[in-house]
Protein backbone atom coordinates (compact mmCIF):
# COMPACT_ATOMS: atom_id res chain seq x y z
CA UNK A 1 0.00 0.00 0.00
CA UNK A 2 0.79 3.57 0.67
CA UNK A 3 2.73 3.27 3.43
CA UNK A 4 5.30 0.32 1.67
CA UNK A 5 6.01 2.93 -0.78
CA UNK A 6 6.95 5.35 1.21
CA UNK A 7 9.67 3.28 3.10
CA UNK A 8 12.80 2.33 0.65
CA UNK A 9 15.87 1.14 2.40
CA UNK A 10 17.98 2.84 -0.11
CA UNK A 11 17.52 5.93 1.57
CA UNK A 12 17.82 4.94 4.92
CA UNK A 13 20.53 2.50 4.60
CA UNK A 14 24.37 2.07 3.69
CA UNK A 15 25.48 -0.13 0.98
CA UNK A 16 26.80 -2.80 3.49
CA UNK A 17 23.30 -2.72 5.81
CA UNK A 18 21.29 -2.95 2.10
CA UNK A 19 23.48 -5.89 1.02
CA UNK A 20 22.90 -7.83 4.26
CA UNK A 21 18.83 -7.10 3.96
CA UNK A 22 18.55 -8.06 0.67
CA UNK A 23 20.51 -11.59 0.49
CA UNK A 24 18.07 -13.85 -0.22
CA UNK A 25 18.87 -16.12 2.38
CA UNK A 26 16.80 -17.05 4.90
CA UNK A 27 19.48 -17.85 7.60
CA UNK A 28 22.12 -14.96 8.10
CA UNK A 29 25.07 -13.69 10.76
CA UNK A 30 25.87 -10.42 10.74
CA UNK A 31 28.86 -10.32 13.38
CA UNK A 32 30.06 -6.58 13.53
CA UNK A 33 32.06 -4.10 15.39
CA UNK A 34 30.72 -1.23 17.31
CA UNK A 35 29.30 1.27 16.10
CA UNK A 36 28.95 -0.03 13.02
CA UNK A 37 25.27 0.69 12.33
CA UNK A 38 23.56 -2.85 12.88
CA UNK A 39 20.69 -1.61 14.81
CA UNK A 40 19.56 1.05 12.43
CA UNK A 41 19.92 -2.11 9.87
CA UNK A 42 18.08 -4.38 12.52
CA UNK A 43 15.43 -1.81 12.63
CA UNK A 44 15.01 -1.01 8.78
CA UNK A 45 15.23 -4.82 8.06
CA UNK A 46 12.44 -5.47 10.41
CA UNK A 47 10.25 -2.86 9.47
CA UNK A 48 10.83 -3.48 5.40
CA UNK A 49 9.93 -7.13 6.12
CA UNK A 50 6.46 -6.38 8.10
CA UNK A 51 5.74 -3.47 5.38
CA UNK A 52 5.85 -6.26 2.61
CA UNK A 53 3.84 -8.95 4.10
CA UNK A 54 0.60 -8.69 4.93
CA UNK A 55 -0.42 -10.01 8.64
CA UNK A 56 2.74 -10.97 9.63
CA UNK A 57 5.01 -10.88 12.63
CA UNK A 58 8.29 -8.72 12.54
CA UNK A 59 10.22 -9.90 15.88
CA UNK A 60 13.54 -8.17 17.54
CA UNK A 61 14.67 -9.73 20.31
CA UNK A 62 17.83 -9.57 22.81
CA UNK A 63 18.96 -10.09 26.24
CA UNK A 64 16.50 -8.47 27.84
CA UNK A 65 13.40 -6.04 26.97
CA UNK A 66 14.99 -3.04 28.77
CA UNK A 67 17.99 -3.93 26.24
CA UNK A 68 15.53 -3.89 23.52
CA UNK A 69 13.71 -0.84 24.56
CA UNK A 70 16.99 0.85 24.70
CA UNK A 71 18.44 -0.76 21.59
CA UNK A 72 16.37 -0.93 18.95
CA UNK A 73 13.26 0.48 19.72
CA UNK A 74 13.83 4.58 19.68
CA UNK A 75 15.17 3.18 15.57
CA UNK A 76 12.41 2.05 14.76
CA UNK A 77 9.99 4.88 16.36
CA UNK A 78 12.24 7.22 13.81
CA UNK A 79 11.35 5.42 11.01
CA UNK A 80 7.68 5.15 11.88
CA UNK A 81 7.91 8.95 12.35
CA UNK A 82 9.16 9.82 8.76
CA UNK A 83 7.97 6.96 6.37
CA UNK A 84 5.06 5.00 8.52
CA UNK A 85 3.01 7.92 10.39
CA UNK A 86 -0.01 6.03 10.31
CA UNK A 87 1.34 3.48 12.49
CA UNK A 88 0.47 2.92 16.10
CA UNK A 89 3.25 3.11 18.00
CA UNK A 90 2.28 1.13 21.88
CA UNK A 91 4.96 2.21 24.29
CA UNK A 92 3.61 -0.66 26.65
CA UNK A 93 4.51 -3.44 25.13
CA UNK A 94 7.03 -1.98 22.44
CA UNK A 95 5.08 -3.13 19.46
CA UNK A 96 4.44 -1.20 16.23
CA UNK A 97 0.86 -2.27 14.77
CA UNK A 98 0.74 -1.14 10.77
CA UNK A 99 -1.59 -0.68 8.01
CA UNK A 100 -1.37 -3.89 6.70
CA UNK A 101 -2.40 -6.04 9.65
CA UNK A 102 1.29 -6.71 10.50
CA UNK A 103 3.27 -6.20 13.88
CA UNK A 104 6.92 -4.90 14.89
CA UNK A 105 7.63 -6.56 18.29
CA UNK A 106 10.95 -5.83 20.26
CA UNK A 107 11.28 -8.36 22.75
CA UNK A 108 14.01 -9.83 25.39
CA UNK A 109 14.18 -13.37 26.67
CA UNK A 110 16.06 -12.91 29.70
CA UNK A 111 15.50 -16.25 31.03
CA UNK A 112 14.41 -20.06 29.97
CA UNK A 113 10.76 -19.62 31.16
CA UNK A 114 10.72 -16.38 28.66
CA UNK A 115 10.97 -18.67 25.42
CA UNK A 116 7.31 -19.30 25.96
CA UNK A 117 5.90 -16.21 25.14
CA UNK A 118 6.62 -16.57 21.41
CA UNK A 119 5.38 -19.64 20.50
CA UNK A 120 2.31 -19.43 18.07
CA UNK A 121 3.66 -16.01 16.31
CA UNK A 122 3.50 -16.06 12.74
CA UNK A 123 7.07 -14.87 12.00
CA UNK A 124 8.32 -13.34 8.87
CA UNK A 125 11.92 -12.33 10.34
CA UNK A 126 13.03 -12.73 13.50
CA UNK A 127 16.00 -11.30 14.48
CA UNK A 128 18.32 -12.14 17.61
CA UNK A 129 20.86 -9.64 18.78
CA UNK A 130 24.01 -9.21 20.70
CA UNK A 131 23.45 -13.70 20.76
CA UNK A 132 26.91 -13.68 21.87
CA UNK A 133 25.39 -12.69 25.52
CA UNK A 134 22.93 -15.18 25.75
CA UNK A 135 23.59 -18.41 27.81
CA UNK A 136 23.21 -21.83 26.63
CA UNK A 137 19.00 -21.84 26.04
CA UNK A 138 19.67 -19.61 22.63
CA UNK A 139 19.57 -23.06 21.06
CA UNK A 140 16.09 -24.54 22.77
CA UNK A 141 14.99 -20.66 21.54
CA UNK A 142 16.05 -21.00 18.27
CA UNK A 143 15.81 -24.47 17.42
CA UNK A 144 12.45 -25.42 19.34
CA UNK A 145 10.74 -22.40 18.98
CA UNK A 146 11.89 -19.43 16.55
CA UNK A 147 12.52 -21.85 13.61
CA UNK A 148 8.57 -22.97 13.58
CA UNK A 149 7.26 -20.29 13.80
CA UNK A 150 8.92 -19.37 10.47
CA UNK A 151 6.65 -22.03 8.37
CA UNK A 152 4.06 -19.61 7.69
CA UNK A 153 5.53 -17.26 5.92
CA UNK A 154 8.92 -18.99 4.65
CA UNK A 155 10.62 -16.30 7.04
CA UNK A 156 13.98 -15.15 7.73
CA UNK A 157 16.30 -15.67 10.80
CA UNK A 158 19.19 -13.12 11.22
CA UNK A 159 21.90 -13.72 13.91
CA UNK A 160 23.65 -10.41 14.57
CA UNK A 161 25.94 -9.06 17.47
CA UNK A 162 29.68 -8.61 18.19
CA UNK A 163 32.42 -11.58 18.72
CA UNK A 164 32.58 -12.51 22.87
CA UNK A 165 35.78 -12.65 24.98
CA UNK A 166 35.93 -16.44 23.86
CA UNK A 167 35.49 -18.33 20.36
CA UNK A 168 32.94 -20.50 21.23
CA UNK A 169 29.63 -20.67 21.82
CA UNK A 170 25.94 -20.57 19.72
CA UNK A 171 26.61 -17.35 17.91
CA UNK A 172 30.60 -18.58 17.13
CA UNK A 173 29.38 -21.67 15.74
CA UNK A 174 26.61 -19.77 13.35
CA UNK A 175 29.19 -17.59 12.44
CA UNK A 176 31.18 -20.60 10.94
CA UNK A 177 28.03 -22.27 9.88
CA UNK A 178 27.97 -22.71 6.12
CA UNK A 179 23.98 -23.16 6.11
CA UNK A 180 23.89 -19.11 7.35
CA UNK A 181 25.04 -16.24 4.54
CA UNK A 182 27.57 -14.58 6.91
CA UNK A 183 28.20 -10.95 7.00
CA UNK A 184 30.51 -8.12 8.54
CA UNK A 185 31.37 -4.65 8.86
CA UNK A 186 32.76 -2.38 11.39
CA UNK A 187 32.45 1.56 12.04
CA UNK A 188 35.10 2.01 8.69
CA UNK A 189 31.97 1.27 6.50
CA UNK A 190 29.72 3.28 8.20
CA UNK A 191 29.48 6.71 6.99
CA UNK A 192 27.52 8.54 9.46
CA UNK A 193 30.19 8.19 11.63
CA UNK A 194 32.47 10.67 9.81
CA UNK A 195 29.47 12.86 8.83
CA UNK A 196 28.28 12.91 12.83
CA UNK A 197 31.74 13.63 14.46
CA UNK A 198 33.66 15.41 11.11
CA UNK A 199 36.30 13.06 11.76
CA UNK A 200 37.79 9.83 10.49
CA UNK A 201 37.12 6.61 12.52
CA UNK A 202 40.64 5.79 11.83
CA UNK A 203 41.80 8.92 13.72
CA UNK A 204 38.28 8.36 16.44
CA UNK A 205 40.26 5.10 17.12
CA UNK A 206 43.93 6.16 17.38
CA UNK A 207 42.42 8.50 19.73
CA UNK A 208 41.04 5.51 21.93
CA UNK A 209 44.48 3.38 21.56
CA UNK A 210 46.27 6.42 22.83
CA UNK A 211 43.68 7.36 25.96
CA UNK A 212 44.40 3.42 26.81
CA UNK A 213 47.72 2.88 26.40
CA UNK A 214 46.92 -0.08 23.87
CA UNK A 215 48.18 -1.07 20.22
CA UNK A 216 45.57 -1.63 17.59
CA UNK A 217 46.31 -5.42 18.58
CA UNK A 218 44.54 -5.28 21.62
CA UNK A 219 41.86 -8.38 21.90
CA UNK A 220 39.34 -6.00 23.28
CA UNK A 221 40.20 -3.46 20.05
CA UNK A 222 40.31 -6.73 17.77
CA UNK A 223 36.82 -7.95 18.97
CA UNK A 224 34.50 -4.65 19.28
CA UNK A 225 36.15 -2.41 16.77
CA UNK A 226 36.91 -4.80 14.10
CA UNK A 227 34.72 -7.75 14.87
CA UNK A 228 37.27 -10.46 15.28
CA UNK A 229 36.88 -13.89 17.08
CA UNK A 230 39.68 -13.58 19.08
CA UNK A 231 40.59 -15.10 22.76
CA UNK A 232 39.85 -12.20 25.09
CA UNK A 233 40.39 -14.19 28.85
CA UNK A 234 41.40 -11.58 30.46
CA UNK A 235 37.88 -9.62 30.06
CA UNK A 236 35.54 -12.93 31.41
CA UNK A 237 35.04 -11.98 35.45
CA UNK A 238 35.13 -16.11 35.80
CA UNK A 239 37.97 -17.77 34.56
CA UNK A 240 36.18 -21.22 33.93
CA UNK A 241 37.71 -23.63 31.41
CA UNK A 242 36.21 -26.88 30.57
CA UNK A 243 39.55 -28.28 29.66
CA UNK A 244 40.44 -27.66 33.36
CA UNK A 245 37.61 -27.96 35.84
CA UNK A 246 34.95 -30.09 34.37
CA UNK A 247 34.12 -33.34 36.26
CA UNK A 248 32.35 -36.58 34.81
CA UNK A 249 32.48 -38.24 38.29
CA UNK A 250 32.57 -37.15 42.12
CA UNK A 251 35.05 -38.09 44.66
CA UNK A 252 34.25 -41.31 47.05
CA UNK A 253 34.64 -39.43 49.57
CA UNK A 254 32.03 -37.95 51.87
CA UNK A 255 31.59 -34.20 50.77
CA UNK A 256 29.76 -31.62 53.15
CA UNK A 257 27.71 -28.67 51.75
CA UNK A 258 27.15 -25.63 51.05
CA UNK A 259 24.27 -23.79 49.99
CA UNK A 260 23.91 -20.16 48.15
CA UNK A 261 21.35 -18.32 47.49
CA UNK A 262 20.78 -14.99 45.16
CA UNK A 263 17.50 -13.64 45.50
CA UNK A 264 15.71 -11.67 42.99
CA UNK A 265 12.17 -11.16 40.85
CA UNK A 266 12.92 -9.18 37.84
CA UNK A 267 16.01 -11.15 37.32
CA UNK A 268 16.00 -14.61 38.61
CA UNK A 269 16.27 -16.88 42.36
CA UNK A 270 19.18 -18.81 41.54
CA UNK A 271 20.57 -22.00 43.99
CA UNK A 272 24.06 -23.41 44.25
CA UNK A 273 25.01 -26.24 46.08
CA UNK A 274 28.43 -26.82 46.78
CA UNK A 275 30.75 -29.66 47.95
CA UNK A 276 33.98 -30.13 49.91
CA UNK A 277 35.96 -32.78 51.46
CA UNK A 278 38.55 -32.78 54.53
CA UNK A 279 40.55 -34.88 52.65
CA UNK A 280 41.01 -33.15 49.34
CA UNK A 281 41.45 -28.96 48.30
CA UNK A 282 38.85 -29.32 45.93
CA UNK A 283 35.82 -27.42 45.87
CA UNK A 284 32.42 -28.87 43.39
CA UNK A 285 29.42 -27.54 42.02
CA UNK A 286 27.13 -30.27 42.57
CA UNK A 287 23.43 -28.70 42.07
CA UNK A 288 22.23 -25.37 40.20
CA UNK A 289 18.50 -24.17 40.72
CA UNK A 290 17.52 -20.89 38.63
CA UNK A 291 13.81 -20.00 38.37
CA UNK A 292 12.83 -16.43 37.26
CA UNK A 293 9.08 -14.24 38.86
CA UNK A 294 8.28 -16.86 41.68
CA UNK A 295 7.20 -15.90 45.10
CA UNK A 296 8.61 -16.94 48.73
CA UNK A 297 6.84 -20.12 49.24
CA UNK A 298 7.69 -21.63 45.74
CA UNK A 299 11.58 -20.45 46.69
CA UNK A 300 11.27 -21.91 50.35
CA UNK A 301 10.02 -25.04 48.79
CA UNK A 302 12.97 -25.52 46.47
CA UNK A 303 15.48 -24.52 49.27
CA UNK A 304 13.56 -27.23 51.69
CA UNK A 305 14.02 -29.75 48.86
CA UNK A 306 18.07 -29.35 48.32
CA UNK A 307 17.98 -29.26 52.43
CA UNK A 308 16.68 -33.05 53.06
CA UNK A 309 18.91 -33.82 49.98
CA UNK A 310 21.72 -32.20 50.86
CA UNK A 311 22.06 -31.53 54.48
CA UNK A 312 24.05 -28.75 54.01
CA UNK A 313 25.90 -27.16 57.15
CA UNK A 314 25.53 -23.33 55.88
CA UNK A 315 22.95 -21.66 53.86
CA UNK A 316 24.08 -18.31 52.54
CA UNK A 317 21.65 -16.06 51.15
CA UNK A 318 22.07 -12.52 49.73
CA UNK A 319 20.33 -9.93 52.36
CA UNK A 320 21.04 -6.84 49.84
CA UNK A 321 17.23 -4.64 49.56
CA UNK A 322 14.14 -6.91 49.92
CA UNK A 323 16.51 -9.92 50.24
CA UNK A 324 16.66 -8.76 54.38
CA UNK A 325 13.02 -9.16 54.91
CA UNK A 326 13.09 -12.65 52.63
CA UNK A 327 15.50 -14.03 54.91
CA UNK A 328 14.21 -12.94 58.39
CA UNK A 329 11.24 -14.50 57.08
CA UNK A 330 12.22 -17.75 55.90
CA UNK A 331 14.14 -17.64 59.60
CA UNK A 332 11.03 -16.70 61.51
CA UNK A 333 8.38 -18.75 59.67
CA UNK A 334 9.85 -21.85 57.49
CA UNK A 335 12.72 -22.41 60.51
CA UNK A 336 15.40 -22.25 57.91
CA UNK A 337 18.47 -20.96 59.48
CA UNK A 338 20.28 -18.77 56.28
CA UNK A 339 22.71 -16.65 56.74
CA UNK A 340 23.46 -12.95 55.39
CA UNK A 341 26.29 -13.65 52.34
CA UNK A 342 29.48 -10.96 52.73
CA UNK A 343 28.89 -9.28 49.93
CA UNK A 344 31.51 -6.39 50.71
CA UNK A 345 34.47 -8.15 49.42
CA UNK A 346 32.61 -9.65 46.23
CA UNK A 347 35.81 -9.12 43.96
CA UNK A 348 38.29 -10.47 46.36
CA UNK A 349 36.13 -13.37 46.64
CA UNK A 350 35.97 -13.18 42.76
CA UNK A 351 40.04 -13.73 42.39
CA UNK A 352 39.64 -16.46 44.88
CA UNK A 353 37.31 -18.37 42.78
CA UNK A 354 39.40 -17.74 39.89
CA UNK A 355 42.65 -18.87 41.97
CA UNK A 356 40.83 -22.05 42.80
CA UNK A 357 39.59 -22.57 38.90
CA UNK A 358 43.05 -21.65 37.46
CA UNK A 359 44.54 -24.29 39.52
CA UNK A 360 42.26 -26.87 39.24
CA UNK A 361 40.46 -26.47 42.65
CA UNK A 362 36.52 -25.53 41.57
CA UNK A 363 35.04 -27.95 39.48
CA UNK A 364 31.66 -27.70 37.60
CA UNK A 365 30.28 -29.23 34.89
CA UNK A 366 30.79 -28.17 31.48
CA UNK A 367 26.38 -28.59 30.81
CA UNK A 368 26.22 -26.08 33.80
CA UNK A 369 24.81 -22.86 33.75
CA UNK A 370 27.58 -21.53 35.85
CA UNK A 371 30.07 -22.83 33.25
CA UNK A 372 27.77 -21.13 29.95
CA UNK A 373 27.83 -17.64 32.30
CA UNK A 374 31.41 -17.65 33.00
CA UNK A 375 31.43 -17.50 28.98
CA UNK A 376 29.88 -14.25 28.64
CA UNK A 377 29.87 -12.30 32.05
CA UNK A 378 32.38 -9.78 31.37
CA UNK A 379 34.90 -6.83 33.15
CA UNK A 380 33.68 -3.48 31.97
CA UNK A 381 37.12 -1.61 31.74
CA UNK A 382 35.58 1.45 30.62
CA UNK A 383 33.95 1.99 34.02
CA UNK A 384 37.12 1.06 35.93
CA UNK A 385 39.62 3.15 37.89
CA UNK A 386 42.14 2.14 40.02
CA UNK A 387 40.32 1.34 43.25
CA UNK A 388 37.01 0.51 41.99
CA UNK A 389 36.33 -2.70 39.38
CA UNK A 390 32.90 -3.16 37.56
CA UNK A 391 31.06 -5.91 35.58
CA UNK A 392 29.73 -5.21 32.40
CA UNK A 393 25.87 -4.71 32.91
CA UNK A 394 25.15 -6.05 29.64
CA UNK A 395 24.69 -9.01 31.04
CA UNK A 396 23.82 -10.36 34.54
CA UNK A 397 24.26 -13.87 35.84
CA UNK A 398 22.47 -15.04 39.26
CA UNK A 399 24.14 -18.47 39.45
CA UNK A 400 27.43 -17.02 39.89
CA UNK A 401 26.43 -14.73 42.34
CA UNK A 402 24.80 -17.98 44.20
CA UNK A 403 28.28 -19.78 43.71
CA UNK A 404 30.14 -16.94 45.05
CA UNK A 405 28.18 -16.87 48.45
CA UNK A 406 28.85 -20.38 48.96
CA UNK A 407 32.48 -20.83 48.02
CA UNK A 408 33.38 -17.43 50.28
CA UNK A 409 32.06 -20.12 52.99
CA UNK A 410 33.81 -23.33 51.92
CA UNK A 411 36.94 -24.09 53.18
CA UNK A 412 38.57 -26.01 50.51
CA UNK A 413 40.37 -22.83 48.84
CA UNK A 414 42.58 -22.64 52.07
CA UNK A 415 42.70 -26.15 52.42
CA UNK A 416 46.07 -27.91 53.97
CA UNK A 417 47.01 -31.86 53.82
CA UNK A 418 46.43 -33.03 56.99
CA UNK A 419 49.77 -34.17 58.51
CA UNK A 420 50.58 -37.46 58.56
CA UNK A 421 51.60 -39.06 62.09
CA UNK A 422 54.47 -41.77 61.88
CA UNK A 423 53.86 -45.26 62.82
CA UNK A 424 54.30 -46.00 67.25
CA UNK A 425 57.91 -47.72 67.08
CA UNK A 426 59.27 -46.48 64.13
CA UNK A 427 62.68 -44.87 63.62
CA UNK A 428 60.63 -41.73 62.04
CA UNK A 429 58.49 -42.32 65.49
CA UNK A 430 61.33 -41.87 67.76
CA UNK A 431 62.50 -38.74 65.97
CA UNK A 432 59.16 -36.78 65.78
CA UNK A 433 58.97 -37.59 69.61
CA UNK A 434 62.37 -36.58 70.66
CA UNK A 435 61.55 -33.29 68.39
CA UNK A 436 58.55 -32.94 70.59
CA UNK A 437 59.94 -33.56 73.96
CA UNK A 438 62.68 -30.80 72.75
CA UNK A 439 60.02 -28.24 71.70
CA UNK A 440 57.77 -29.45 74.93
CA UNK A 441 61.34 -28.75 76.80
CA UNK A 442 62.10 -25.43 75.70
CA UNK A 443 58.33 -24.03 76.18
CA UNK A 444 58.72 -24.89 79.72
CA UNK A 445 61.85 -23.35 79.72
CA UNK A 446 60.87 -19.51 78.38
CA UNK A 447 57.57 -20.20 81.10
CA UNK A 448 60.10 -20.21 83.82
CA UNK A 449 62.02 -17.66 82.31
CA UNK A 450 59.01 -15.06 82.04
CA UNK A 451 57.52 -15.75 85.16
CA UNK A 452 61.50 -15.47 86.77
CA UNK A 453 61.07 -11.78 84.93
CA UNK A 454 57.65 -11.17 86.41
CA UNK A 455 58.43 -11.99 89.69
CA UNK A 456 61.65 -9.02 89.20
CA UNK A 457 59.62 -6.86 88.20
CA UNK A 458 56.89 -6.97 90.78
CA UNK A 459 60.19 -6.74 93.47
CA UNK A 460 61.86 -3.81 91.99
CA UNK A 461 58.22 -1.70 91.84
CA UNK A 462 57.74 -2.52 95.29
Amino acid sequence: GAAESKFDIRDYCFDKQIEFINHPSRWKTACCGGRAGKTVGDAAYLMKVALEKNRCVALYLTLSRNNAKKLIWPELKVICDRFVPEAKVNESDLSISLPNGSFVYASGAATRVDIEKFRGLPLAICIIDEVQSFPSYIKELIDEVITKRLFDFNGTLALTGTPGPVPSGYFYDACQNKSYAHFAWTMFDNPWIRKKSGKEPAALLQEELERKGITIEDPTIQREVFGRWVLDSRKLVIQYQASRNHYNALPDTLLTHIIGIDVGFEDSDAIAVLGYSDASPTTYLLDECITPKQGLTELVGQIEELRTKYKPIKLMIDEGGLGKKLAEEMRRRYRIPVQGADKKRKFETIEMLNDSLRTGRFMAQSTSRFASDSMVLEWDFERMTPDKKYVSDRFHSDIIDAVLYGFKESPAYSWEPPIKKPKHGTPEWAKAEEQRMFELALEHHKKQEMEQQSADDQLGWL
